[in-house]
């Protein structure tokens, strides 16, 4: 058991946790397969992230950054029908007086529009909240990332406040970032 909400005194989910991928560590979504990563998905994970509608919003990934940031235990590869689709990535504060879990996402940009992202960060979310005992995840897109703030929105995360000069872009000015969390309560999945 890790560090925070006991099981009992967590609030309840609405909807059944993500069941596992029998005989894997994967997470299975209603449509898409959240599986562990590993260095069969670093071709795929560079042809996402190198296209010009992700790499607006996740510029800078070559090899080594990708084998270094998105693969291991806190990753996984977005499937659809067995394709990689996307990508999924977690990491989590344990100082027990701030604990919770930050998440990330990309899809290529053909899986936009249909629900995909969605599912899996419900999959990821409910895992966070079930198996790793979370109560509060966020979540920080550009703040003119609507598409992605919308979608966000969609699986019960808030909007907390502006990040002014967040974060560089791929055109080397810094550009402001949007907090939003998610408490196990207002879970939506």
């Amino acid at each position: 058991m890790t560090v925070g909400h006991s099981p009992s005194s967590a609030a309840p989910l609405r909807g059944a946790p993500a069941p596992d991928v029998e005989g894997t560590d994967a997470l299975a979504g209603q449509v898409v397969v959240l599986r562990p990563t590993g260095s069969e998905h670093v071709s795929a994970f560079i042809e996402i992230l190198r296209h010009p509608e992700v790499e607006r919003w996740w510029g800078g990934y070559d090899l080594e950054r990708v084998r270094r940031e998105l693969l291991g235990p806190h990753g996984y590869a977005v499937e659809l029908a067995g394709e990689v689709i996307g990508l999924v990535i977690f990491h989590e504060e344990e100082d027990p007086d701030y604990r919770h879990a930050g998440v990330d996402i990309a899809l290529h940009p053909d899986a936009h529009g249909q629900g995909l992202g969605g599912d899996a960060l419900r999959t990821l979310v409910r895992y966070l909240f079930t198996r790793r005992d979370h109560h509060r995840i966020v979540i920080d897109p550009a703040a003119t990332n609507e598409r992605a703030i919308r979608s966000y929105e969609r699986v019960g995360f808030q909007r907390v406040g502006v990040m002014r000069r967040y974060e560089r872009g791929a055109d080397g000015t810094w550009h402001d970032g949007l907090l939003m969390d998610l408490l196990r309560e207002d879970f939506l999945g």
